[in-house]
């Protein structure tokens, strides 16, 4: 009986405390805990979290094999949000001197482009001979993320990591393509001023899809990041710049 008014005192505690906190502006959802995916996104906002910690908290395993795998598996093409798709989206965040198709709102028709992969000025003019000058670059490449754990995620969230500006960046076409599915491991930034923030990003978009690194990526990324200790991982929609 005791322990019973015991109990209640605390619960009585934590009521008057929580109705304090509450009146103060501070709330607490206790009841329906934040996803994982969700709780990174929130708590990145503060651009605080070191990239090195970040690595450091990634699991290391071999790559699961590429069965089943196919673009499809992250949504067939750029999806399209308030009627513009993603690619002209990440267009218009990392160029610079942008023109947009007036009639739809929606289309750069040109711009110009600090590539951050190669450290070059491109400029960029849509057309069906030009456009691939400039690509978006999937920052861990789709098809290394299904080996890295992407395989395990649903379709919604593979459909969101496909289209998460965390994860994409305006790049030059070329570079891109010698890039193709690599991870840190076997490709990097030709622009080695650039490869700090390369790699970070990569581990803020793992960390945030719970994804892995195989040992070869880790020590790649651990020498990377070691040359720039205080590195910050980027916030979500971050540009390269």
């Amino acid at each position: 009986m005791i322990f019973c008014m015991i109990e209640r005192r605390r619960r009585v505690v934590v009521v008057l405390i929580l109705a304090l906190l509450s009146l103060a502006g501070i709330t607490f959802n206790l009841f329906q805990p934040t996803s994982t995916i969700e709780q990174f996104t929130s708590v990145s906002v503060d651009g605080q979290h070191l990239a090195n910690d970040e690595l450091n908290k990634l699991e290391i395993k071999g790559r699961a094999p590429k069965t089943g795998y196919s673009r499809d598996q992250f949504g067939s093409g750029w999806a399209e949000f308030d009627g513009c798709d993603t690619r002209n989206n990440i267009l218009e965040r990392d160029l610079t001197e942008t023109i947009i198709d007036q009639t739809n709102g929606c289309h750069v028709l040109s711009g110009v482009l600090n590539d951050p992969y190669t450290g070059k000025q491109l400029d960029f003019q849509r057309g069906s001979q030009t456009s691939q000058a400039v690509q978006i670059d999937h920052v861990v490449a789709l098809s290394d993320s299904w080996q890295k754990g992407a395989q395990l995620l649903d379709e919604p969230t593979r459909l969101k990591f496909a289209n998460d500006s965390l994860n994409l960046l305006a790049v030059d076409g070329p570079a891109n393509q010698q890039k193709g599915n690599g991870d840190a491991a076997t490709w990097l930034p030709p622009n080695k001023d650039y490869r700090c923030q390369y790699v970070a990003r990569q581990i803020a978009v793992k960390v945030k899809y719970l994804l892995w690194v195989t040992k070869a990526e880790y020590e790649s990324m651990k020498r990377i990041i070691s040359r720039c200790p205080g590195q910050l991982l980027p916030l979500a929609g971050e540009d390269a710049n």
